[in-house]
């Protein structure tokens, strides 16, 4: 399966994929998910687990303790828990983030949903991401996952990659066109 997707290659690919079969066969896809979702979100919040996650000078023992706490004061368990432990003892933790990446890429194509990675100024709100799911599911048919990220830098508008499509409506970009085109008029 890895081989079929290119967005899960590589030693990413090849952890989420064994992670995916796993979840698949005790039925546990939506319950990995949401733990990666939550270990995701605690990684995104703290600089201090940034740094040890990627930062090669940590030993696996130390990491391995410091994951323990992380996962404890999370409230992840069961396949997550010990997934993200043999990450850990393997030295393969700095690469989590594309694991989890791959993992949800995995899902959604089991599951017929896809995915579109969104950039936006500023949070959506959720009818804001209802509205977008709705308005990607009539145009692809499918159901949307949406990973969604916060560029302050593209000021406004937002910036949609759905497979190899992208849509690129941000303020950034447009102010952008208008410099250019002022520029050749000049």
């Amino acid at each position: 399966m890895a081989g079929e997707d290119p967005s899960v290659s590589g030693v990413s690919g090849r952890y989420a994929t064994a992670l995916f079969e796993l979840a698949r066969d005790e039925k546990s896809l939506d319950a990995v998910k949401a733990d990666l979702d939550r270990f995701e979100a605690v990684l995104a919040e703290s600089s201090d687990l940034k740094r040890l996650v990627r930062s090669p000078v940590f030993s696996a023992e130390a990491q391995s303790k410091a994951l323990a706490a992380v996962l404890d004061h999370a409230g992840i368990s069961g396949i997550s828990a010990n997934f993200l432990k043999v990450l850990t003892a393997n030295r393969r933790l700095f690469a989590v983030s594309d694991v989890i990446r791959a993992f949800r890429a995995l899902v959604a194509k089991f599951k017929g949903e896809a995915t579109a990675d969104i950039t936006v100024a500023e949070h959506l709100s959720e009818k804001n991401i209802d509205a977008l799911k709705s308005a990607l599911k009539s145009v692809t048919g499918k159901d949307v996952a949406l990973n969604v990220k916060v560029d302050p830098s593209i000021i406004g508008g937002l910036v949609v990659k759905l497979g190899s499509r992208m849509v690129d409506s941000s303020v950034r970009t447009k102010l952008n066109s208008i410099k250019h085109a002022m520029k050749e008029a000049g």
